[in-house]
């Protein structure tokens, strides 16, 4: 596999993607949603608080807050990785990137690049901007700057990272058996559920989102990312794209 190849791929999406306007705004919107509107609840929770202790509730809060950068690395990706493939295929510009003599992981790993950078960096911004202003608005009540902390680096460098390939390899299986965008999003979108049902456990207090927990998590959703992998080399036929998509 020439990652050379595959890098070219993933420039000239990335390139077609900042075009597209729905994408871009859902890619910035929810890193900065997340980054403004919680340090905001945590705010008037704060204030509501009226100068009591926050220390036994605070913390938990706040990771679970923090969590939900995980479930934007599960969602974001959709939309690209789908468009990657059947969006061009609508816009009868996935054949000529069919018929050149890239191989089949050569274009799958082009794709999910494509879908990986521009999320990640989004992630990471919107996740720097999320702990400055959560240090703001909690450490007068804390009594210390809550982030930078293992957890959110677990989170930010570890975990969302998995669960972006995870989120885009299931997109990649999807959109090579389904001929319109809307359809490819609306099966893979999914796929977060499971994150959306850790974050209310967490929320709730009944499962602690510490270090161990997150590696926990981010080695299971590992294993079904190299599964689903394995599964997307074999569902991509560029035969059948090339001959059978109408």
């Amino acid at each position: 596999m020439r990652l050379s190849q595959a890098w070219l791929i993933a420039r000239h999406d990335i390139r077609v993607i900042r075009q597209k306007r729905g994408i871009m705004v859902g890619l910035i919107a929810f890193p900065v949603g997340v980054a403004l509107g919680f340090p905001a609840l945590v705010a008037i929770i704060v204030q509501s608080a009226a100068g009591a202790p926050t220390g036994s509730y605070l913390p938990g809060l706040i990771d679970a807050f923090g969590f939900w950068f995980v479930i934007a690395a599960a969602s974001l990706p959709n939309a690209i990785a789908a468009y990657g493939i059947v969006g061009e295929k609508i816009e009868k510009s996935l054949e000529p990137l069919l018929a050149t003599p890239s191989t089949d992981g050569e274009i799958l790993l082009g794709k999910t690049l494509s879908a990986l950078v521009p999320t990640m960096l989004a992630i990471w911004a919107g996740a720097a901007l999320f702990q400055v202003l959560i240090d703001v608005v909690s450490g007068p009540s804390l009594g210390y700057y809550f982030y930078p902390n293992w957890e959110m680096a677990v989170i930010l460098f570890v975990l969302a990272p998995i669960t972006c390939l995870y989120s885009v390899e299931a997109a990649v299986i999807v959109s090579a058996r389904v001929t319109d965008v809307r359809s490819a999003q609306q099966y893979a979108g999914v796929i977060f559920i499971p994150l959306i049902f850790v974050y209310i456990v967490g929320e709730i207090g009944k499962f602690t989102l510490d270090t161990v927990n997150l590696l926990i998590i981010a080695g299971a959703l590992g294993a079904i990312a190299l599964g689903l992998y394995f599964v997307a080399t074999k569902t991509f036929h560029r035969e059948e794209i090339l001959t059978r998509w109408k």
